[in-house]
């Protein structure tokens, strides 16, 4: 049995793609993958929920692996573009929490919030007039 898999194993690895696929250069940046992928849908949330601390490790942490990818042999491509994307999009959350806690951001958002219940009572009143208006013509009134 063991002399079995270590004909597929040697088949397998006789072959630069699939051996590549078998490797821990593939599986690792692949796998590694869920990190940058998350924070590019994070991009989308709330700036509330930013964790200033836990973006400035991923940013350094990125930074680190980015020279990583590339200093080991042979050169990780992958892994560099894993980081690559996790550094731009921690970037951007950064941006996004010194803007909404130093710059502002949470001011302008809280005020769009308080003005929002105005303007659904504004709606509700002209959805009253309308009401209204049908009511008059029609002759319930």
């Amino acid at each position: 049995m063991a002399s079995a898999i270590s004909a597929i194993n040697a088949k397998i690895r006789s072959h630069p793609v699939l051996s590549y696929f078998c490797s821990t250069h593939f599986w690792g940046p692949v796998s590694n993958f869920g990190i940058p992928l998350a924070a590019v849908l994070d991009t989308q949330k709330d700036a509330e929920i930013i964790s200033g601390k836990m973006t400035g490790a991923l940013v350094v942490y990125s930074a680190v692996f980015m020279r990583y990818a590339l200093a080991v042999t042979p050169k990780n491509y992958l892994l560099f573009g894993c980081h690559v994307v996790n550094e731009c999009a921690q970037l951007t959350q950064g941006y996004r929490y010194i803007n909404y806690w130093h710059f502002g951001g949470r001011e302008k958002a809280l005020a769009q919030k308080a003005a929002q219940p105005k303007q659904s009572e504004e709606v509700s009143v002209a959805a009253e007039v309308v009401k209204k208006a049908a009511e008059v013509a029609t002759g319930k009134s």
